[in-house]
C-alpha cells in the first residue's frame, strides 16, 4: 500500500465476524450458523459465479448439499435476519440528512418455473425478457448506501394459479400486489420500526400512484418522486399535465444546480420548480430539470411538511442514483442476482444473505472514510477494492488438489446422472 495508508486485514476480520454473530440467534443448530458464515463468506469473495456449488466448493464442502439444505430446508426466518441487515445498515450508516429510495431490478432467468418469472420489462435488460424483478429500499446517506429490505413482485400471472404459487412454496391464497404496493410495505416497516428519514424518492412507477403519495403524506415523510410528462397536477389557474405547465417556465425562472456528484463529477442541470393548488395541507410542489446537453426534461412530484427550498429538493431527486449503485455493486460483488434456485424461500433467503455481504461491504467503506482519508495520488477505498482486499487477506478458500478433484468427480458424477435421466424421458417420448 501507499505510504500513509494502509489495510488492517484483522480489523475487517473482526467486524465480519461481529456481524455474523449478530444473526447467529436467528439460526437453532450449530450446523446451519456455521454454514451461512461460510456463505456469506463466499458471496464476499472473488469467485465468477456464485451459487450453491461454487460456494460450496471454495468453503470446503464436499458436495453443494448443506447448502442447498441451508437455503430450502433448513429452520430459519429470513425476515428476521432483513431486520439484522436493516438495524446494521442504519447502526453504521446512519445520516441525518439521509433518504430512502424505492426502485425495482429484474433479473434474467430460463424456463418458467422460477418464482414469480414471467416475460417482463426490466431495466437490467433494457427489454421484456423472461425475467424475476423484485422491488428494494435502499438507505443513502452521506457515508454510503444499502439496501434495507426487498419484497419479491409475483405477477398476476402467478397469483392467478394458485396450483403454480403452491409449487414454488408459497400459499396458494398468495395475492397480487403492485410495485408501489410493495414500496409501501416495505416503508411501513421501516417506520413502524422506530427509524426515522425525512425523505423517500423513486422513479415514475411510484411518482404516478397517489395511494403511495398519500401513505407517506400520512406519515408526514417528504417526497420527491418522479412522474411522467403526462403526469396532471392542480395549479391555481386549473389541472394541467406536467409539460403543459413546463412549457410556460420563465428563462428567469431556471437555475444550474448539482444533482450530486457521480463517476465524472457534479450532475448539473437546469431546474425549475412551480407550486402546486394541492387542497392537502402540507408543500406541494413540480420541480422541472432540464438536461442542458439535450434540453430533455424530467418531471417530480413533490410533498414537504413545510416548504423547503429549491436545492433542498433537487439533493432529494438526486440521490435516486445510488440504488442503482446498489444494484450494481449488490450484484457485481455480492452475488444479489445470481441465485440459482426455483422455490421463494430459497430465493428470499439468498437475497437477504446477499443483502448482507453487500451491506458488509458499504460499512467496510464507510468506516475506512473515516479512520483514515485517502492520502493523495489514492482515490478513497471503494467496495470493488475493499471487496479484492478481503479476499485475499482474509477469506480462506480452500485450494488442495485433493478437494478440487473430488469437486470434479461429483460434478461429473452428477451430470451423467442427469444425461441419462434425459436420455430416458426422450426415449418415452419417442416410444
Amino acid at each position: 500500500m501507499a505510504a500513509g495508508h494502509s489495510v488492517d486485514p484483522a480489523r475487517w476480520q473482526e467486524a465480519f465476524e461481529l456481524l455474523m454473530s449478530r444473526i447467529a440467534g436467528r439460526f437453532a443448530r450449530v450446523e446451519p450458523r456455521r454454514r451461512v458464515r461460510g456463505l456469506v463468506m463466499g458471496l464476499l469473495s472473488d469467485l465468477p459465479r456464485k451459487n450453491c456449488w461454487s460456494i460450496a466448493e471454495w468453503a470446503g464442502e464436499a458436495t453443494p448439499d448443506g447448502m442447498q439444505h441451508l437455503l430450502g430446508r433448513a429452520k430459519w426466518d429470513a425476515d428476521a435476519v432483513r431486520d439484522d441487515v436493516r438495524a446494521y445498515v442504519l447502526e453504521h450508516l446512519r445520516d441525518d440528512d439521509a433518504v430512502l429510495v424505492v426502485d425495482e431490478t429484474g433479473d434474467v432467468k430460463k424456463g418458467r418455473h422460477t418464482v414469480g418469472v414471467q416475460r417482463q420489462y426490466t431495466g437490467t435488460a433494457g427489454r421484456i425478457e423472461n425475467a424475476q424483478v423484485a422491488v428494494y429500499l435502499v438507505y443513502a446517506g452521506f457515508q454510503g448506501h444499502a439496501a434495507v429490505d426487498r419484497e419479491l413482485y409475483i405477477p398476476r400471472s402467478w397469483t392467478c394459479d394458485p396450483e403454480r404459487c403452491r409449487a414454488a412454496g408459497m400459499a396458494e391464497e398468495t395475492a397480487f400486489a403492485t410495485k408501489p404496493e410493495l414500496a409501501a410495505r416495505m416503508i411501513g416497516r421501516f417506520f413502524d420500526t422506530g427509524h426515522r428519514v425525512g425523505w423517500v424518492t423513486g422513479d415514475e412507477v411510484y411518482g404516478g400512484n397517489p395511494k403511495l403519495r398519500a401513505a407517506l403524506e400520512e406519515r408526514q415523510v417528504g417526497y420527491v418522486l418522479a412522474v411522467a410528462s403526462s403526469h396532471e397536477v392542480a395549479a391555481r389557474a386549473g389541472k394541467f399535465r406536467a409539460d403543459a405547465l413546463a412549457a410556460k417556465v420563465p428563462k428567469r425562472a431556471w437555475q444550474k444546480l448539482s444533482a450530486g456528484t457521480g463517476a465524472k463529477g457534479h450532475r448539473f442541470y437546469d431546474w425549475a420548480v412551480i407550486d402546486l393548488a394541492e387542497p392537502r395541507p402540507g408543500s406541494h410542489q413540480l420541480p422541472i430539470r432540464r438536461n442542458r446537453t439535450t434540453g430533455e426534461l424530467a418531471y417530480y412530484r413533490c410533498w414537504s411538511p413545510a416548504p423547503k427550498p429549491l436545492a433542498a429538493l433537487v439533493r432529494v431527486a438526486g440521490s435516486r442514483w445510488r440504488v442503482e449503485e446498489t444494484f450494481q455493486s449488490g450484484k457485481g460483488l455480492a452475488g444479489l442476482d445470481e441465485h440459482q434456485v426455483r422455490r421463494f424461500t430459497s430465493s428470499s433467503r439468498w437475497v437477504t444473505l446477499a443483502m448482507l455481504a453487500h451491506a458488509f461491504l458499504a460499512v467496510v467503506r464507510a468506516d475506512e472514510h473515516t479512520r483514515q482519508p485517502a492520502p493523495d495520488g489514492l482515490i478513497p477505498l471503494t467496495c470493488n477494492e475493499i471487496q479484492r482486499l478481503f479476499t485475499a487477506l482474509v477469506a480462506r478458500p480452500v485450494r488442495d488438489a485433493v478437494h478440487r478433484l473430488g469437486w470434479s468427480a461429483w460434478r461429473r458424477r452428477h451430470q451423467a446422472r442427469a444425461q441419462a435421466s434425459h436420455y430416458r424421458r426422450q426415449a418415452t417420448n419417442q416410444a
